[in-house]
């Protein structure tokens, strides 16, 4: 549990708390290994109609982290879990087993996901055909009504798929920054936002440490009397101080530059949920931008997952099957132990992790869909689902082409 959540228990304080006038602690650490409360500020009325300022500072709902919002997104929220599901077709899958290990780099026309690099165990990779993909997603570029039509597998088992539509919902998101004084305490990456170097850089990803998305719905506001409430080495650069404006910290020129400079790999456009057996699954895939090789291009994206535990029962993350899906007509299968190295556990007291990953395709679009295998406190194996999503490049604009390595450019 998080600095924060010791204290306040977070992700159970109600509206009526939250909208009194509530002073928030934390606790800091003696080298006698004793401990003393601090003030940190006092919650503020959350917003239902409208959104949230550059400069407000925030409490993760979900991770209890102190934050503050940069600028808002506004995205499409595709959740499964609010439509009727047909219910599945079992399709006898033609697929041929690969004993190769993690799933292989960018070849021609495969894909390649970067998360098997980290993972626990040995993966298996698994190749199917054009036909074993299901009708996957409708990409969101050919789609104005904000209407996809999606497959999703079931149960863990390839070819085994239903097919929906799927509605868009628009919704509010912010990027922030984390303090960081609190991300020891994160079940999250502290580094999830990551860039493509330069073309002729040998470093392939850059990453930032501490910024994050976080949604409208899990930001709890407050405010403090400090000028500098906020532990980041870009809090200083992207805001400065004004007594006279509410909240007190509006955006540095540097900001709005470095915004404006990232927006095409920064966006957040859309967001896909699914739930499971009270497993919810939340993903956000972002494109990052093309590398041109002599003999190929290939597409890089980055996805973030969180998964939520709603019910009573612990839970114990244990395996991953991806399905991934190349406009090239490829089929690629990856599984494997746990996600990011680890084998996360969703308790009631700790109910959410996240982490982010990377995949790159030799084609400009594609799908990826698949399933968790979990395992409940009573020793019940399931598959939880994770909702398909699209893959889509966009057009480089000539002043994006290369990307900035850090922010004093």
């Amino acid at each position: 549990m998080g600095v924060l959540e010791k204290i306040l228990h977070i992700r159970n304080v109600s509206p009526a708390i939250i909208n009194s006038n509530c002073i928030l602690r934390r606790t800091i650490k003696k080298p006698a290994s004793q401990t003393r409360l601090a003030e940190v500020g006092r919650l503020e009325p959350t917003k239902l109609d409208s959104k949230y300022e550059t400069g407000q500072l925030f409490l993760h709902r979900i991770f209890g982290y102190r934050g503050v919002v940069l600028f808002p997104w506004t995205a499409r929220v595709y959740d499964r879990d609010v439509h009727s599901t047909n219910k599945p077709k079992s399709v006898a899958p033609q697929t041929t087993s690969s004993n190769s290990g993690t799933s292989s780099g960018a070849t021609k026309g495969k894909p390649s996901s970067t998360e098997s690099s980290n993972n626990l165990g040995s993966t298996t990779t698994v190749k199917g055909s054009l036909e074993d993909a299901q009708a996957p997603a409708k990409s969101p570029s050919a789609d104005n009504s904000n209407t996809k039509n999606a497959s999703s597998s079931s149960g863990g088992e390839a070819g085994e798929s239903n097919t929906k539509e799927v509605k868009g919902k628009v919704h509010t998101f912010y990027q922030v920054l984390i303090d960081s004084r609190d991300c020891p305490y994160i079940r999250a990456q502290t580094e999830a936002v990551t860039f493509l170097g330069n073309q002729d850089s040998n470093r392939s990803l850059y990453a930032i440490p501490g910024l994050d998305y976080v949604s409208h719905d899990d930001i709890m506001p407050y405010s403090t009397g400090e000028k500098m409430p906020l532990q980041h080495e870009l809090f200083e650069k992207f805001l400065s101080y004004s007594a006279d404006r509410d909240p007190p910290f509006e955006a540095k020129d540097t900001l709005k530059t470095w915004q404006e400079k990232n927006h095409q790999w920064l966006e957040l456009s859309d967001v896909h949920k699914e739930t499971t057996e009270n497993i919810r699954v939340t993903v956000i895939p972002f494109y990052m931008g093309c590398r041109e090789t002599p003999a190929s291009s290939v597409y890089w994206w980055r996805y973030s997952i969180r998964l939520e535990n709603l019910g009573s029962l612990t839970v114990q993350l244990r395996e991953r099957h991806w399905r991934i899906f190349s406009l090239s007509g490829t089929l690629e299968t990856v599984r494997g132990r746990g996600v990011v190295g680890q084998e996360p556990i969703l308790s009631p007291r700790l109910p959410a992790f996240q982490y982010s990953s990377h995949v790159s395709l030799q084609a400009p679009s594609g799908h990826m869909w698949g399933t968790f295998r979990l395992e409940r406190e009573d020793g019940h194996m399931f598959d939880c689902k994770i909702p398909p999503f699209s893959l889509e490049s966009k057009p480089e604009e000539p002043s994006s082409a290369g990307q900035t390595k850090n922010t004093d450019e």
